[in-house]
């Protein structure tokens, strides 16, 4: 009796447990064939939430993304994005002296305690927004930018609609609860996504610990734990109201894959950290960066017109390449590359300068581009190597 039972029981476990195992291995090991199968099988504790691919704005995956919340302190990452803008124009200087008001003074919550008239450069103002979430240098440097707050919100209502967020209104800089100001996880990705065009607002919100003045002393921590509990997270900004709930609209880069990830309304302690984790952990399970060229790499070389030098070499501009499923990631043919760039180019040319572009292009399909830029200057040659080049062309068609 008691070897036809040691019989069964070896029977059960060779055979009724070897599937189960087996499927264990397949949930830790490579994605299934098509991510998207494996979608239903991710539930996040939050009231909505978005995963994006931003090369190409793609959403990989989504829980209610269009679910309408009050965005608290996320609204910071609009707030320097819009004073960013204002750089990049020529309006405002990184250097500038900010001046406290009364009214930056006034405001609590997250703060680096300004006091009337005290005056910060522009940049420690917006790291001290984007790593302490502070509510008094975020109106000071909306009232630097714009004069005033509310003529600031109107450049970030106007930024919103440029960026097609059509469930976005900000009456604020700092997100402060007001029932209307808010936002949606898809509407906040779009802001991370053209965020990322400007690697000063990474390199803030990347920052753990800042020092923000000597006297008195004020050191300040980030509120993103992220940056400490998951390596390759660079960016961006928490948000919390207790009409808000926790909300966190963060990026991660990991082996040359970059994604963009927002929760919002979650309830649990520390849950806007954990739920974005668990998100990303199933996202670089499915996903991978396809590298076609890295940033800088030769992708060409084209003649110039009357440079000092006959030919140049023509670099990536930025990353080339595709988010692809783990599953086809070395399929040929997936992803292609076109080249719209003259054959000729007049000197004088810039390092640096925008050439032209490479499309990057999914089964045909158009789902990028990426700056062509000169390797190195070249000036335009002098009249007597003009000369000595047209004569070397007559001889050579001579012969």
């Amino acid at each position: 009796m008691r070897s036809i039972i040691g019989w069964i029981l070896l029977a059960v476990f060779l055979f009724g447990w070897q599937p189960v195992l087996l499927r264990a291995e397949a949930l830790e090991g490579e994605p299934v064939e098509e991510a998207s199968a494996s979608t239903a099988a991710l539930k996040l504790n939050v009231k909505g939430a978005v995963l994006m691919d931003p090369q190409s704005g793609k959403i990989l995956w989504e829980q209610n993304a269009h679910y309408r919340g009050y965005p608290a302190s996320m609204t910071k990452l609009m707030t320097m994005v819009v004073t960013m803008d204002a750089v990049a124009r020529g309006e405002a200087s990184l250097d500038d002296l900010v001046v406290t008001s009364e009214r930056a003074e006034s405001f609590g919550g997250a703060e680096v305690f300004l006091e009337q008239g005290e005056t910060v450069p522009l940049e420690k103002m917006l790291i001290a927004l984007a790593v302490a979430s502070a509510n008094d240098a975020s109106v000071a440097v909306a009232e630097h930018i714009a004069g005033t707050e509310e003529a600031f919100v109107e450049l970030m209502n106007a930024k919103a609609r440029e960026l097609g967020l059509k469930n976005t209104h900000f009456t604020n800089c700092h997100g402060l609860h007001d029932p209307n100001h808010y936002t949606t996880p898809y509407d906040m990705a779009l802001v991370a996504r053209y965020a990322l065009k400007y690697p000063k607002i990474l390199e803030w919100t990347s920052i753990k610990r800042y020092t923000f003045r000597q006297d008195p002393l004020t050191i300040l921590d980030t509120t993103n734990k992220m940056l400490y509990w998951y390596p390759g997270t660079d960016g961006f900004k928490t948000g919390y109201t207790e009409a808000a709930g926790l909300n966190l609209v963060s990026t991660v880069d990991r082996d040359g894959l970059r994604l963009i990830a927002v929760v919002m309304g979650v309830e649990t302690p520390q849950g806007h950290f954990t739920e974005s984790m668990k998100l990303y952990n199933w996202a670089f399970r499915q996903w991978a960066w396809k590298k076609i060229y890295g940033p800088g790499e030769v992708v060409t070389e084209v003649a110039t017109n009357k440079g000092r030098e006959e030919r140049l070499r023509v670099l990536a501009g930025g990353k080339v390449g595709a988010v692809v499923p783990r599953s086809k990631a070395k399929q040929e043919g997936l992803i292609t590359t076109r080249l719209v760039l003259p054959q000729v180019i007049d000197a004088p040319i810039a390092q640096g300068q925008k050439v032209g572009e490479i499309i990057i292009l999914e089964e045909g399909r158009e789902i990028g581009r990426t700056d062509l830029v000169a390797e190195k200057s070249i000036p335009r040659a002098g009249l007597k190597q003009i000369i000595k080049r047209a004569v070397r062309a007559v001889f050579a068609v001579r012969q």
